[in-house]
């Protein structure tokens, strides 16, 4: 009965949607992480950091587990924390630290948390992602510009090509460019929160630089007058899109 049971569950999940990954689950290692959106009590902020850093420098300091905190700095929700950990795989979540830490979490951290507000695991594509100059020390790259995207419900078809161009052109750009593509495991429903670009900056003033043409790279690749079609797909491929700033909080992340 539980074999039946469980194989009508997957039936029905091939039949109601499919995700959003490129076959991670299929590889023996994949690059994911678990995120969690967090609004903290603006009255207890204080005591929240105190408690938050030393929460994850007790169970979340190495490894799968390791905490990394960023603070959303624009959009709607400014003001809110992303707690991250990874990278990880769905197997570590069998042996995550569990016990005292979930009375520490209960009784130390959640009673400052005036909102949990999506729990995500979110896989990177590291065929298409460009992050090879990572040497795993968040401080490098503290400023993550976050583009967070809908995809339209019948052309998700033209997503692979499209991230490959994409992913061709920003590695073929002189210097350091990191990119990196990510897909949400479970269907968010009308959240919209499908699929996820990062470009990975070392301070703000960055923004200020204007960085090498990525029209003319592309057209380099793809030919005269081609730029356009990306254009075209990209308008046809999402419903809707939306950017964020995250600033790494080394005070109260797990390093």
């Amino acid at each position: 009965m539980l074999k039946k049971c469980i194989a009508s569950i997957t039936m029905l999940v091939m039949v109601l949607g499919v995700s959003f990954q490129t076959n991670a689950q299929d590889k023996k290692n994949y690059t994911m992480w678990e995120t969690v959106m967090l609004t903290p009590d603006l009255a207890k902020l204080k005591v929240f950091g105190e408690n938050m850093r030393n929460h994850n420098e007790k169970y979340h300091k190495n490894g799968p587990y390791k905490a990394t905190v960023y603070t959303i700095s624009t959009g709607p929700n400014s003001g809110s924390i992303i707690w991250q950990m990874g990278p990880m795989m769905f197997k570590h979540n069998d042996s995550r630290p569990k016990g005292a830490h979930d009375v520490d979490w209960r009784d130390n951290v959640l009673p400052y948390v005036k909102k949990i507000e999506t729990v995500e695991y979110w896989t990177q594509d590291d065929d298409l992602s460009n992050t090879s100059m990572f040497t795993g020390k968040t401080m490098e790259y503290p400023i993550l510009f976050v583009r967070i995207m809908e995809i339209e419900d019948n052309n998700q078809y033209l997503m692979k090509d499209f991230f490959k161009k994409v992913s061709a052109t920003i590695k073929s750009l002189p210097g350091d460019n990191p990119w990196g593509l990510y897909y949400n495991e479970f269907i968010q429903g009308n959240l919209g929160r499908h699929v996820a670009s990062v470009n990975f900056s070392k301070n703000w003033a960055e923004f200020d630089i204007e960085g090498p043409s990525f029209i003319e790279a592309y057209e380099k690749i793809n030919g005269k007058n081609s730029f356009q079609g990306l254009i075209d797909t990209r308008d046809n491929l999402f419903k809707d899109t939306f950017d964020e700033i995250w600033e790494y909080n080394k005070e109260l992340s797990g390093d």
